[in-house]
């Protein structure tokens, strides 16, 4: 099945009005889609149709137009994250098999360190403004791979994701079905690119026929100074970000802001609820790269009544709690979270492909209560067992970062001689506390055997470029350092 360019279709629609906003210049429908096709042009002359071209930049609108530029090309987007080291790089340069590497002029060196013989071209070269008008916009094959985004690597070695453009379109479709589609929606940009998050806000801007304002990085003062600026109506956010931008001041939220999109992981109830007493529409949203961003997510309007909650699946989207036996879990039974439909990815690169119907084990634990609500409750591979009973760390995470002196907090399990495992936990402090107070202050809100033993003040704690906590990265830390 093929649909119309979508970018190509909205410059028809409303050439003149804004789609991509910078932090330099400002480019409407119009002339989004005439860069774009001017960049598909020069990969089209740089590298054969159905090649893998990589992207290894930050945020700019450069990277837009190449996204944008990429399926008029017939050319599959490999998105690399610019947090990895050139080793990291280079392996899944290999594992994706390269025709070419795109990078922006800064990060030239690691880009060479990890391309070998994949030939490099920079990102200001390529997106040089056009000479002459470029040719129609193709129609885009909505079973054709679109891009390709490795997983985080938090636990094992990365797997590169297959994300098809339908599989995008009905992630954008479904998201609007659940958030609405207004006259004066603005999304605000500020997670990375590379990062499905990141990705699909632009997909969605030019499907839905928005402007997305694109920051460069997320920078608290920033991020707020914007909302009220460029009337932002909707940002996606993950908790240690949100945490970041509530502490920049006390001031109201702009009324026009209708939805603060949460992802990346189990939102600290003390962070919810905060957010409910100052009246910030917080939209909690449960999703994944092999989903195409969101699959579960809780409607606006319930926001502040079902406080913990990730909502219900996306319509296209089938959510299926499983239990260890592979039943399916009764109302508010935990098991592992699994998901099928349209938006699923159809596999991972080197890999068999995965039937259309077929269901996905993410990895991730959770249950639905009585009216079909999903709760997510941490990654099964994170669940630490003590003494038989088992401890979530986001659970223990939620209690630390209910004492006002805590700013952030990441808990692992780590080898225990009488328990077999042991709660650790390191927490970034806001002012002077105690272990012994910390761990009080457990002790009031949780299970004896759920306190940490040990609690370590750090000054940052490791996280992915999307912000989620790299919990390997801090087991192995700590490791070295708890006896």
């Amino acid at each position: 099945m093929q649909l119309p360019d979508w970018l190509a279709r909205q410059a028809a629609l409303r050439p003149h009005q804004p789609a991509l906003i910078g932090a330099a210049a400002t480019y409407t429908f119009a002339q989004l889609d005439c860069w774009a096709g001017a960049v598909a042009v020069r990969l089209g002359q740089s590298v054969p149709p159905g090649s893998r071209v990589a992207l290894l930049a930050r945020n700019r609108p450069e990277y837009a137009v190449v996204v944008h530029a990429a399926p008029r090309a017939g050319v599959t987007l490999v998105l690399l994250n610019t947090r990895l080291t050139a080793a990291e790089l280079a392996f899944q340069v290999r594992d994706s098999a390269l025709t070419l590497l795109i990078t922006e002029r800064e990060l030239i060196a690691t880009a060479r360190a990890a391309a070998g013989a994949v030939p490099i071209i920079t990102l200001e070269e390529l997106a040089a403004p056009a000479a002459a008008p470029p040719p129609p916009a193709p129609p885009i094959n909505l079973s054709a791979p679109h891009t390709i985004i490795y997983t985080s690597g938090t636990t094992g070695q990365p797997k590169g994701a297959i994300l098809t453009a339908s599989n995008h379109w009905w992630n954008a479709i479904g998201s609007m079905l659940n958030l609405g589609l207004h006259d004066d929606d603005r999304w605000l940009a500020v997670l990375p690119l590379f990062h499905v998050g990141g990705l699909s806000i632009l997909l969605r801007g030019v499907i839905y026929g928005i402007p997305v304002i694109l920051h460069e990085r997320f920078d608290p003062a920033l991020v707020r100074r914007d909302l009220d600026v460029q009337r932002v109506t909707i940002v996606s956010l993950v908790a240690v970000m949100l945490q970041r931008l509530l502490a920049v001041d006390s001031a109201p939220f702009p009324p026009h802001l209708r939805c603060v999109l949460l992802g990346g992981g189990p939102a600290p109830r003390p962070l919810l609820e905060q957010c409910a007493a100052r009246g910030i529409p917080v939209t909690q949203t449960y999703g994944m790269t092999e989903a195409a961003s969101q699959a579960a997510t809780l409607a606006p309007a319930e926001a502040l009544q079902r406080l913990g909650s990730a909502g219900k699946p996306l319509l296209p989207v089938e959510l299926r709690i499983v239990t260890p036996d592979g039943h399916d879990a009764a109302p508010g039974e935990v098991g592992e979270i699994c998901l099928r439909g349209p938006t699923i990815s159809p596999g991972y690169l080197g890999m068999s492909p995965r039937q259309p119907d077929e269901w996905l084990p993410t990895g991730d634990v959770g249950y639905l209560d009585g009216e079909g609500y999903l709760y997510v409750v941490d990654r099964r591979s994170d669940l630490i067992i003590a003494g038989g009973e088992n401890i979530y760390p986001a659970e223990v995470e939620a209690a630390l970062l209910a004492h006002p002196a805590i700013a952030e907090a990441g808990v692992v399990g780590l080898p225990d001689p009488e328990w077999g495992q042991q709660p650790v936990a390191a927490v970034v402090l806001r002012q002077p506390v105690t272990s012994e107070e910390l761990i009080a202050h457990c002790r009031a809100r949780l299970a004896g055997y759920k306190v940490p033993r040990t609690i370590v003040v750090v000054d940052e704690l490791p996280r992915t470029a999307a912000g989620k906590l790299r919990r390997h990265e801090l087991r192995a830390w700590l490791a070295q350092r708890v006896t």
